[in-house]
């Protein structure tokens, strides 16, 4: 038995070689081959969310091509090799239905585009800024540097916030001012705070109107327009504008009251 088998081992001897041969030269011209299509892709103009994924398949399919030719240099017949993959293909399409739906939720995303790399987006529970869609999941980082990884096929079946699709948005911010205040005095002293502001559209819609009669005081709304890119910038100023403004103004912001009374029994 150990001479046929050193015997079948000789014969096959060159075969093993040129496999292997053909493995490793088969993985540099993977590299390279990604490294090309990485160029070609950014020549193209293609939106680099899609840049990750399309690599991701390339590979995949590749690394199929490479090992499918080294069995063939092995002697493994090439319909055992396709049943071989069709039956692992049953096998894992069962076993990974999710990571399927995930693919497919890839696909989804890169064709619809309901955001890009860049944008900020709120989706499954989570915001972020949006860094790559990969072929199982779409990658976020949070405001404070942590990276999140959410399966796509999650993201594809809950609703999509993104802030930054449109150009501009709406600043809504809310101002709670005494009953025994003059709230057309608070009106024009928030007016003066955002003619001031550079970052605020002025020829937009601007509102500040009493909204709201609560238990302590009343509640001016605000909303003034900006671009999407100073939108914080603008939000922030705001709140730290109208401190002054209500002070300068003599307005005093309300606090909780509570009238006790006693009742006397006779």
């Amino acid at each position: 038995m150990l001479d046929k088998l050193k015997n079948n081992l000789i014969a096959l001897a060159p075969s093993i070689i040129f496999a292997l041969l053909i493995l490793i030269i088969g993985i540099l011209l993977i590299k390279i081959v990604l490294k090309l299509v990485s160029k070609m892709l950014k020549k193209a103009s293609i939106d680099p969310t899609a840049t990750g994924f399309v690599k991701g398949l390339v590979r995949v399919f590749l690394n199929i091509m490479v090992y499918i030719t080294v069995l063939s240099i092995l002697g493994v017949p090439m319909t055992s090799i396709i049943a071989f993959i069709g039956a692992c293909g049953l096998a894992i399409g069962l076993a990974l239905q999710s990571s399927l739906s995930n693919l497919a939720g890839g696909f989804i995303l890169l064709f619809e585009k309901p955001f890009k790399a860049g944008d900020y987006i709120e989706t499954a529970g989570n915001g972020g800024t949006v860094e790559t869609i990969g072929i199982l999941y779409t990658r976020i980082v949070t405001p404070d540097n942590k990276e999140i990884y959410i399966p796509n096929g999650t993201v594809t079946n809950s609703s999509i916030v993104n802030s930054s699709k449109k150009p501009k948005r709406r600043v809504d911010l809310e101002y709670a001012i005494s009953y025994g205040d003059d709230y057309v005095k608070a009106q024009r002293a928030v007016l003066e705070v955002i003619k001031r502001h550079d970052k605020i559209l002025q020829d937009e819609n601007i509102t500040i109107r009493v909204g709201r009669h609560g238990e302590s005081g009343r509640t001016l709304f605000v909303r003034v327009w900006a671009e999407t890119a100073n939108y914080w910038d603008v939000y922030f100023d705001l709140q730290e504008g109208m401190i002054k403004a209500f002070e300068n103004a003599g307005i005093t912001m309300p606090f909780p009251q509570i009238d006790v009374r006693q009742i006397v029994e006779n």
